[in-house]
C-alpha cells in the first residue's frame, strides 16, 4: 500500500511540471559587442608603452562605449601616464588625467574605468593612445 501512496504522490508532483510551459535558458540574441583591443609601441622586447581598450556598442551602432583604458610600460621603475582620444576629423583631447603607474616586476602598469558598458562614447574610427610622462613613444588603437 505504501508503494501506491508513494507513485500516486510522485505522480501528482510530477504531472504539474510536465504540464507547465517550458522557459528557455537559453540567451537572447546579445544586445552590445564587446571588444578588447591591444598595441605595443618602440623598440626592443616588451612594450614601451603597451596599451589596452574594452570597448563595447549595440549592434548596429556608430558610437563606441570605452569601458576601461589599460597602460603599461616595461624595463622601467616608475611612471606616469594618460590616455588621449582623438574623434574622426577632430584634434586630441585628454581622456584621462595623468596618472602614477604601479609598479608589477619590470613593468609599470595603471588603468582607467571599470567593466561594464559604462565610460565615454566616441565616435567609430576614433583613435585612442596611452602617452608616459617623458616618453615621446604612444601606444594607440583605433575603435573600429
Amino acid at each position: 500500500m505504501n508503494r501506491k501512496i508513494t507513485a500516486a504522490a510522485l505522480a501528482a508532483v510530477l504531472v504539474p511540471v510536465a504540464a507547465a510551459p517550458t522557459v528557455s535558458a537559453a540567451p537572447t540574441a546579445a544586445r552590445y559587442v564587446d571588444t578588447r583591443v591591444r598595441d605595443c609601441a618602440g623598440h626592443g622586447s616588451g612594450c614601451r608603452p603597451g596599451v589596452v581598450v574594452h570597448h563595447w556598442h549595440r549592434r548596429g551602432a556608430q558610437a563606441r562605449g570605452v569601458g576601461w583604458v589599460y597602460a603599461s610600460r616595461e624595463g622601467v621603475r616608475s611612471g606616469t601616464a594618460r590616455w588621449l582620444v582623438k574623434k574622426p576629423g577632430g584634434t586630441w583631447k585628454t581622456g584621462g588625467g595623468w596618472k602614477r603607474a604601479n609598479r608589477v616586476g619590470s613593468f609599470v602598469e595603471t588603468s582607467w574605468g571599470r567593466d561594464g558598458h559604462t565610460g565615454p562614447k566616441y565616435p567609430r574610427g576614433s583613435k585612442l593612445c596611452v602617452e608616459f610622462r617623458g616618453l615621446t613613444t604612444k601606444a594607440c588603437i583605433t575603435l573600429k
